[in-house]
């Protein structure tokens, strides 16, 4: 049976990504809930990371801690959880290395490697594999009671992919190269078995509560426009068109579904042609172009303030809001305000609620 959940009483996030005319920009910003925050180390204690993941309790009260702490101005919470999950699930061994980031102790290398072929051949029951997550999302939908939606997301298949054959982030990304030139059918083969299991997870994760989805393409920008659309694009666009079908197979209705392919400007028009509700940008992009491309396309942007910039001081938080602003229409029709990437360690708290602040400011 599926859970109940108290009615949710800001819908501003949910109404914005759907292409409404509304009040005001919505806000949320990428890795809201982490490590910039004291109150998530405390949290956290001595645990490590993916097991704050696997942990429903910690996960549901470290997802919680930005919307309590900037009350009012938030208006979305985002699952906290990690987009390797699911090569975890798939078989692979990941841990996170303290001042690294992730890593895999032994990613493939090549499609003759055993590990290889074991991680194609392997059923995934990502049901079972991911219960933690799913638990994680009716928990935290539960402990908001309706005061705003929760997002999911996912890792895109070729970001996913890039971990998995590097082993964790890089600089020059050899290896994936080396896969995607060496071996282009062997790299579709896995990239389209990781786009499958994406499905899945996200369409249970939308059982479990969750009210809008976000696809991370991380490593995006790492392609050529060409490879982009052999390596990348056809796997987004499978994700985007599949999964309101498995929704509607599961009695569920479909969600807003966002798009972030980080660092592939080049890919905006083919982009906004998919059946993504929202396009996701970083802060390469210029907000008044983007928004008149993605608006003549019916598409809602997301975006797109440089993270940097909360080190940079009030001043030129608001020079950048302000223009963000204007770039974006007024705020009014097709645009979430939100960092052009995820928050960078080290930011003050009080800086983001200025962030805030003047977006409130900028867009009522």
């Amino acid at each position: 049976m599926a859970p109940q959940f108290a009615p949710l009483k800001n819908d501003l996030l949910l109404r914005t990504a759907r292409g409404e005319k509304v009040e005001k920009a919505p806000m949320w910003v990428m890795r809201q809930a982490g490590r910039y925050l004291p109150e998530y180390h405390e949290a956290k204690g001595k645990r490590d990371f993916f097991e704050c993941c696997r942990s429903p309790e910690i996960a549901s009260t470290i997802t919680l801690q930005p919307i309590e702490r900037f009350a009012g101005l938030i208006d979305a919470a985002i699952i906290f959880s990690d987009i390797l999950v699911i090569p975890q699930a798939m078989g692979m061994e990941v841990v996170m290395v303290d001042k690294k980031g992730p890593h895999f102790p032994a990613p493939l290398t090549s499609p003759e490697d055993p590990q290889y072929k074991e991680v194609m051949a392997r059923e995934v029951d990502v049901k079972k594999e991911l219960d933690y997550v799913y638990a994680a999302i009716t928990m935290t939908r539960q402990k908001l009671d309706g005061r705003v939606p929760l997002i999911g997301f996912c890792g895109a298949p070729w970001t996913l992919f890039c971990y998995m054959i590097e082993g964790g982030g890089s600089k020059i990304f050899k290896e994936v190269k080396t896969w995607i030139f060496k071996h282009p059918q062997g790299s579709k083969d896995i990239i389209d078995k990781i786009a499958t299991l994406c499905v899945e997870y996200l369409a249970l994760q939308v059982e479990a509560g969750a009210q809008m989805l976000q696809v991370f393409d991380s490593w995006a920008g790492e392609l050529s426009p060409s490879s982009f659309k052999d390596f990348s694009l056809p796997y987004l666009i499978r994700i985007a068109d599949e999964l309101p079908e498995r929704l509607k197979s599961k009695g569920l209705e479909p969600v807003p579904l966002t798009v972030f392919a980080k660092g592939a400007w080049y890919a905006l028009e083919d982009l906004c042609k998919t059946n993504y509700d929202v396009i996701g940008l970083d802060w390469l992009h210029d907000p008044a172009k983007t928004y008149q491309i993605a608006r003549a396309h019916g598409k809602t942007v997301q975006g797109n303030a440089d993270p940097g910039v909360l080190y940079g001081g009030r001043a030129a938080i608001t020079k950048v809001v302000e223009e963000m602003t204007a770039g974006f229409g007024g705020g009014k029709q097709g645009w979430i305000a939100n960092l052009g990437h995820g928050i960078t360690p080290f930011v003050n708290p009080e800086d983001l609620r200025f962030f805030f602040e003047e977006i409130r400011r900028t867009t009522s």
